[in-house]
């Protein structure tokens, strides 16, 4: 009966049990899978499940933003288009970190002397814009930190950066004493609100010439334009000055300023520019304080507990300046109390634009719009 390689197949058709009658001799039909076959058809049935899952995991990749695409830290579409909300305690927290992490990177280089100082063109007064490996040491430090930490925010920062340098910078989720002391309570807020503005290293002229009482590293929140925590850190004292508006800080004004002969803290730069006008407007006694930086200058109205820190009783600009250079200054100053608007006295709004052409006056403690009133002349130099 055997039939060459169809033998098997007829075997199991035609045999018949032997206790059993004829009339039930049909058996059923027995079938013998090649193995090749078998593992063919589990080939293709992986293929299938693959291919099916690989598409599941991407689209749940693609919905929590894990996405391999570099962009500088910046959330990806799912992220911006709900961020959810922050809480306005934790982001001062990693605000102080970054700032004093920045500060780290920016007080390692200028002691080791190896600046790299290179020029990114020219300031509107003329003046070498300078930037050394401080500036971009520390930018890329306080960036992936705070966008680690806040990826549906907007972040914007003084220097560019890179896709090619991006870390992944963990926070620890831990909140200092010091705040939760001041901040009791999570101050929720929608993240498409926020946009954060870092100042890397302020006053980098003056740390090029080695001035270091004049550098720190600044970090500002604001929400709807609005400025609501700041963050001043000088690295080469380790002081750090921060406050939440509607929330608390750890510095304050202080006791006494004179409004009548004020000392007046200005830029390095145009010094001389600022004091015909107040010389003018207060009398010969008022004194002129030149300084670099802005966050300095901030400082000099507090009660900063830094030897090196001079004391000012106002602080007027009046060309064009940053916001990454006053935010974090205006956040801290309308948390205690005072202002900084432009010199006709307008609020600054911290979206949009990177800068603002009216100059700047801050003060606290002090009638400001009378201020802003005495000084028309400045307003005018303000805008040329």
């Amino acid at each position: 009966m055997g039939r060459g390689s169809g033998g098997g197949r007829g075997e199991a058709f035609e045999s018949r049990s032997p206790e059993r009658p004829a009339s039930r001799a049909m058996a059923p039909m027995g079938i013998r899978l090649s193995p090749l076959g078998v593992a063919v058809f589990c080939l293709l049935g992986l293929g299938v499940l693959y291919h099916l899952y690989s598409g599941f995991l991407a689209g749940r990749f693609s919905l929590f933003g894990l996405s391999s695409e570099p962009g500088g830290g910046a959330a990806g579409p799912a992220a911006a288009a709900d961020g959810g909300t922050v809480d306005l305690r934790e982001m001062l927290a990693v605000s102080v970190l970054a700032a004093v992490r920045g500060g780290d990177e920016v007080r390692r280089v200028r002691e080791s002397n190896v600046l790299h100082e290179k020029s990114k063109g020219k300031t509107r007064e003329g003046a070498e814009d300078k930037m050394t490996s401080g500036d971009v040491l520390s930018n890329r430090k306080m960036f992936y930190l705070l966008k680690t930490a806040f990826p549906s925010v907007q972040i914007n920062t003084e220097e560019h950066v890179d896709a090619a340098d991006q870390e992944v910078i963990l926070w620890d989720h831990k909140i200092p004493e010091d705040i939760l002391k001041e901040v009791t309570t999570p101050k929720e807020v929608p993240a498409e609100s926020v946009t954060v503005w870092i100042d890397p290293l302020d006053a980098t002229q003056e740390y090029t010439e080695d001035l270091r009482k004049y550098v720190t590293t600044m970090v500002c929140v604001a929400v709807n334009g609005k400025p609501v925590l700041g963050v001043i850190h000088k690295p080469f004292s380790e002081y750090t000055a921060w406050a939440m508006v509607d929330g608390g800080s750890n510095v304050k004004a202080r006791s006494s300023y004179n409004e009548k002969t004020p000392r007046i803290v200005v830029s390095r730069s145009h010094s001389g520019m600022v004091r015909q006008v107040a010389l003018q407007t207060f009398g010969n006694q008022t004194t002129i304080i030149p300084a670099g930086g802005a966050g300095y200058k901030v400082l000099a109205l507090l009660d900063v507990p830094d030897k090196s820190q001079e004391k000012a009783d106002l602080y007027i600009h009046v060309t064009y300046i940053k916001k990454w250079d006053i935010c974090a200054g205006n956040a801290i100053l309308k948390a205690l109390g005072g202002h900084m608007t432009t010199l006709s006295g307008e609020e600054i709004s911290y979206t949009g634009s990177d800068g603002i052409e009216g100059g700047l006056l801050a003060s606290i403690r002090m009638n400001h719009q009378a201020l802003v009133r005495k000084l028309p002349d400045l307003e005018k130099t303000g805008h040329k």
